[in-house]
């Protein structure tokens, strides 16, 4: 159970963008606690990616204010947003095919020795040791990614968020394009970055996945918050009727 008696990790509060006179995110607010996983749902162009966007720095709001463990946060671009340890996951994953698992953790950051050459052997090492908390199952340390499942591609993906120290995790439709097993192993990723305390965003088409995933679901329609409902008092039925009606379930609405 989340415990949301305390200060959240995120607050995204009265946010607005428009692109060319158009409201793409209309004065949304939506929150996030430690250990908790909300969804955001909605049709194609609802603003959900365009919302979560400002919180990756890959927009600018219009109006609006982002609030990290309480404090007001300023982010232009991802790099402030890692500053602030906010990683995103895209549904493309950004790996490089031909390299293995470590070369793509540190792809970029990769750990050097004393004399200044990479050094593989560590950062192997460090790798199975993240992978070892993550995913225990995760064998395939030499192989080129490439040669990798969709849920192993995943795991890689999240570790290098994870082990560059990731508080706010945001991850565009995980589960896309995966079989039962291969989802099944991402949704244990999940709970297990829940357990480390880390907040997660989820952004999704699927609403089994978003009843299966996610503590909360925050649905969008037009550019403007419907709601955000705890998925446990609701069915799939309902959500999809806020996806499609564009408003709260009777029993929700007060």
């Amino acid at each position: 159970m989340v415990d949301r008696s305390g200060t959240p990790l995120v607050e995204l509060e009265d946010i607005a963008i428009s692109f060319g006179g158009i409201k793409a995110v209309d004065h949304v607010s939506v929150d996030l606690y430690p250990g908790e996983v909300v969804g955001l749902l909605g049709h194609n162009g609802a603003g959900k990616s365009t919302l979560i966007k400002c919180l990756s720095g890959a927009y600018q709001m219009d109006s609006g204010e982002i609030r990290i463990n309480g404090q007001k946060a300023t982010i232009h671009n991802p790099r402030d947003a890692r500053s602030y340890n906010i990683e995103t996951i895209y549904q493309t994953l950004a790996l490089a095919d031909n390299l293995d698992a470590a070369s793509n953790l540190f792809l970029g950051r990769e750990i050097t020795s004393p004399a200044g050459f990479v050094d593989d052997d560590v950062m192997e090492a460090e790798t199975r040791k993240i992978m070892g908390r993550l995913n225990p199952n995760f064998q395939k340390f030499s192989s080129p990614v490439s040669a990798l499942s969709g849920g192993q591609r995943q795991s890689v993906a999240i570790a290098r968020a994870v082990y560059f120290n990731a508080k706010i995790l945001i991850m565009d439709e995980p589960t896309a394009a995966l079989g039962p097993q291969e989802t099944q192993m991402v949704a244990e990723l999940i709970q297990e970055l829940k357990r480390q305390g880390l907040g997660i965003f989820l952004i999704d088409h699927d609403v089994h996945q978003v009843k299966a995933l996610c503590d909360r679901a925050a649905v969008m329609k037009n550019g403007q918050l419907v709601g955000t409902v705890d998925v446990d008092a609701v069915s799939t039925d309902d959500i999809l009727a806020m996806i499609i009606a564009g408003k709260k379930p009777e029993h929700l609405a007060a």
